[in-house]
């Protein structure tokens, strides 16, 4: 379905990828992914290997709802340990590093520690982070967001939800493409600057999105809150409902999905790819 360019190893993905979320903060918003310290990130990452997880995705500034980030310095205290640890126990994935800082993009990759950057923002809260990832050539998650996570739901005022975020995207995508990056995977952005009935509605856009980004499509929607919310039940119980979510997704195109449950993302991903076998 896609490829990706990792330090030049050349990785083929024939059908869609998992990528696993590990989260070295304090307040991320699903509790139980939150991991204190080098071990705890440590058993993760070795726990996701074992589930069948293709990426590891390695965070250590919370981006939900209303969220206050932390320092630079902060982010990176947080990461550093966390990336050694799951190099370590994970040696053969991909790891990624979510966050929207360009030095501290610049840091993990330089460092040996992280393979792909993960933006929240597109690029729009760092001016440096194009040319970053331009000079460090490496795959990048451009994801779609309006504001920053402290004020993004004061910025929902869409036309036509698929439309713009389609548009909103399209225009990064392209200076990303102009400076020679190759690598690009492209993110709606589920639950950042949309509404309950927004996040739907780009749901069932998703096929439109793909067709007209031609961008491997990333889909995060893990015990989200157009899940719990719609559902009301907290974020712990949201699992069953992000799995079937996670199967529509697949269905409507995406090439990725970013989870906090692997196993029941690769069960999902079997399922899907033994339907389309048939």
């Amino acid at each position: 379905m896609f490829t990706l360019n990792i330090h030049g190893r050349l990785l083929r993905y024939d059908r869609p990828a998992v990528m696993g979320i590990i989260n070295a903060t304090p307040d991320s918003f699903h509790a139980a992914s939150r991991v204190a310290g080098e071990e705890a990130a440590a058993a993760v990452a070795a726990r996701m290997a074992a589930e069948g997880a293709d990426i590891l995705d390695v965070g250590a500034c919370s981006t939900r709802p209303g969220s206050v980030a932390p320092d630079a310095a902060e982010e990176w205290a947080r990461l550093e340990p966390a990336l050694r640890a799951v190099r370590r126990e994970a040696p053969g994935l991909p790891v990624s590093v979510d966050t929207y800082r360009a030095d501290v993009a610049r840091r993990a990759v330089e460092s040996g520690l992280a393979d792909i950057v993960n933006d929240i923002s597109a690029g729009a809260l760092d001016p440096d982070m194009f040319a970053t990832i331009a000079a460090l050539r490496v795959p990048y998650v451009l994801m779609h967001m309006r504001g920053t996570p402290a004020d993004m739901q004061q910025h929902c005022d869409y036309a036509d939800v698929t439309a713009d975020v389609i548009a909103e995207l399209a225009a990064p995508l392209d200076k990303l493409t102009q400076a020679g990056v190759a690598d690009i995977i492209v993110d709606p952005g589920f639950g950042f600057a949309k509404t309950l009935e927004q996040n739907y509605r780009l749901m069932r856009g998703l096929p439109a999105l793909c067709s007209a980004l031609r961008r491997p499509v990333l889909v995060g929607v893990s015990r989200k809150s157009m899940l719990t919310r719609l559902l009301d039940i907290p974020a712990a119980d949201a699992l069953p409902a992000t799995t079937g979510l996670n199967m529509l997704a697949l269905e409507r195109g995406a090439a990725l999905l970013r989870v906090h449950d692997v196993a029941p993302a690769v069960q999902a991903v079997k399922i899907f790819n033994a339907l389309n076998a048939c």
